[in-house]
């Protein structure tokens, strides 16, 4: 899937039950894989980076099975792999390939490859890399010196002693260390340089260690000992908790769009929790959201006076602050992130694509070092957003939909550590309502699209009007109107606005400009690019907004409202029709005769039904409107009638 639409939201409510903990199923298999004994996993998290996890665990000679309930068996290795050799790919999994570059660096004996995927050969790794050495690792780096790809050959370990590693980078680097240390069997300290950011994540790697056997004793966060002699030894059974760090896109969620009637529901996180990023909820309760904590849930709506912009230090939830960065957008007055430097090296730099994609919208944003502020506009504009291949903008940013109609380019990236995150957000939201009004030319479907909307306060969008303007807009910029990709370029900029019959083009009202022979002829001409129809696809599904839509066309139930809630066909007799463009053209004081016009029609008709891209049709869930006999008015009637059906259904 390239890319998915989101219309405007107007509501949200529900419950979800979150998937498990990425970062807690990646340590707890690797724990596992290293302990003594069989581990049984309950709710492990299946992405991405658990698969990179489970595979290179598999390569390495553990043994892994699947249970019926999605769950795992590991057979433990008690401490050394069996395979000694090996090349391994970790994709973009940063705690996969940090923790195991440790592990197998310590591993005597062993010959082992590390690659990812590009962006994962772009992620420093030279702290990690120095702390290692001082044990005794050899390690060469197959590219630039500091980042991915790795070979780890161990001849001799030097156990014991103080191991050092800066911690103002990134904490998967102390986490490798501890997790790796109880593999040498000695006695050893790792002082931390400078900072250490991201804490809870390393507080959720010593709780796990705990659970493991291996307990570690810390002086704050700047000193950790691992006791000499110490071992994993399997749990038995653990049990993954809900992923904190996804909770946040459906606490704010609930924060922008829920009431306190019908709130948000997050199963599976609480202040049971051991993730630090459950504390994202004390940021949304800052912003003045209503938030319920129960053991091992929370609950979320708007307040009534609205979301308050904040300064926050979000040292504490790394990864859950980007979800503040989409929420700011509708609070009053800005918002300002500190202290999330290591943004800059994640799936990509995260504070420089948060700040273009939040531009688009409409914010005005600045962005420092290790700092991102953001004054919302009054309302967020539709827009395009790119993910860059990361997860966490394309879930963060799906929020934006609470403002405007977005487009996420390549959502599937969200496979990293939520597969389904889509279908979930889909379940918990309400979009603004469409009525989507297909036909035949001259059959009514404008003049009465446009009366319904009028009539229920609705935004209107003739699309038909569209491929006029796209027309209008190539001719006054030279463009050929055979030229694909050029049309395509137009009409992806388009900015057409439609009010009472009225049309404008850029600013500028072209009703009657777009309406003339050449213009008419050259829009069916762009129609038939699918180059056009595909640029345009968007520029339609932008006019979805709240309160609501009203769109007609050829192809809006088809192609561009599919669910829309309800879809109406008009039709009448080409010979009706004809009449009807007869007398239309006679008001404006232009003549034509009956049977050319039936020829025109008759011909359109032929070419709209039988095209290749999106041809004219009635869907299976259209209502049939014969409107031979109706007039306007009473065509507008039966309309509101089928729309005031669907609202009590």
């Amino acid at each position: 899937m390239d890319f998915i639409d989101l219309p405007q939201m107007i509501a949200a409510a529900g419950t979800v039950r979150l998937p498990g903990s990425k970062s807690i199923s990646n340590r707890a298999l690797l724990l596992a894989a290293l302990a003594e004994g069989e581990t049984e996993i309950r709710n492990p998290l299946h992405s991405d980076d658990t698969a990179r996890m489970l595979e290179a665990l598999r390569i390495l000679g553990v043994q892994i099975t699947s249970l019926a309930d999605g769950g795992l068996r590991v057979q433990g290795a008690n401490g050394r792999f069996p395979r000694q050799r090996a090349e391994l790919f970790l994709g973009n999994a940063g705690t996969a390939f940090r923790s195991l570059a440790a592990t197998l660096a310590l591993t005597a004996g062993g010959d082992y490859v590390l690659k990812g995927v590009p962006r994962m050969h772009e992620r420093p790794i030279g702290d990690l890399v120095d702390a290692l050495r001082q044990l005794g690792g050899e390690i060469d780096y197959l590219g630039n010196p500091g980042f991915p790809p790795l070979r780890l050959r161990t001849t001799k370990i030097r156990p014991g002693g103080v191991v050092r590693v800066r911690g103002n980078v990134s904490s998967q680097f102390l986490t490798g260390l501890l997790l790796a240390l109880p593999l040498t069997g000695a006695a050893t300290t790792v002082e931390v340089e400078g900072e250490l950011i991201s804490r809870p994540y390393v507080r959720i790697t010593l709780d796990l260690m705990a659970r493991f056997g291996v307990t570690a004793a810390r002086q704050g966060w700047q000193s950790f000992h691992i006791p000499a002699r110490a071992r994993y030894r399997t749990p038995g059974v653990f049990h993954v908790e809900g992923d904190a760090s996804s909770a946040s896109y459906f606490l704010a969620l609930g924060a922008i769009g829920a009431t306190a009637a019908a709130p948000v529901r997050v199963e599976g996180v609480g202040h049971a929790s051991i993730q630090g990023d459950t504390r994202f909820a004390d940021a949304l309760a800052e912003m003045g959201a209503a938030i319920e904590t129960e053991e091992h849930a929370m609950r979320a709506h708007a307040p009534a006076s609205g979301l308050n912009g904040i300064a926050l230090d979000c040292n504490h939830i790394p990864d859950a602050a980007m979800t503040l960065a989409t929420t700011a957008l509708f609070a009053r007055g800005k918002t300002t992130l500190s202290n999330i430097a290591s943004w800059r090296v994640k799936e990509t730099d995260r504070i420089a694509a948060m700040a273009r994609e939040l531009g688009k919208l409409g914010a005005r944003v600045e962005e420092g070092a290790d700092f991102l502020s953001i004054l919302p506009p009054d309302a967020p504009r539709p827009a395009i957003i790119d993910t860059y291949d990361d997860h966490r903008m394309a879930m963060c940013l799906a929020l934006a939909a609470f403002g405007a109609p977005v487009r996420i380019n390549n959502p599937e990236c969200t496979a990293k550590t939520f597969p389904d995150f889509f279908p979930r957000f889909r379940e918990l939201v309400t979009p603004a309502p469409v009525i989507a009004i297909d036909g035949p030319t001259a059959s009514g479907k404008g003049t009465v699209a446009a009366r319904v909307a009028a009539t229920l306060g609705f935004h209107y969008l003739d699309s038909g009007a569209l491929y006029r303007l796209t027309a209008l807009a190539a001719r006054e910029a030279g463009v050929d109107w055979t030229d694909a990709d050029a049309m395509a370029g137009v009409a992806a900029s388009l900015e057409a606005r439609f009010e009472e019959g009225r049309v404008w083009l850029n600013g500028r009202e072209v009703t009657e400009t777009i309406r003339s022979g050449e213009i008419s002829a050259g829009a069916s001409k762009v129609a038939a690019l699918p180059a056009v129809r595909a640029a345009l696809l968007f520029r339609q599904r932008a006019f979805h907004r709240s309160p609501g839509l009203v769109g007609d066309g050829r192809d809006m139930g088809s192609v561009v409202f599919p669910d829309a809630p309800l879809k109406i066909f008009l039709t009448a007799s080409a010979e009706i029709r004809a009449e009807r463009r007869r007398r239309q053209l006679a008001e404006r004081g232009e003549t034509a005769s009956h049977a050319d016009i039936l020829a025109d029609i008759t011909a359109r008709d032929t070419r709209d039904t039988n095209r290749p891209v999106a041809p004219l049709r009635q869907e299976k869930d259209a209502l049939l409107l014969e409107t031979g006999h109706l007039g306007i008015e009473e065509t507008t009637r039966k309309v509101l009638a089928w729309w005031s059906r669907e609202q009590t259904a």
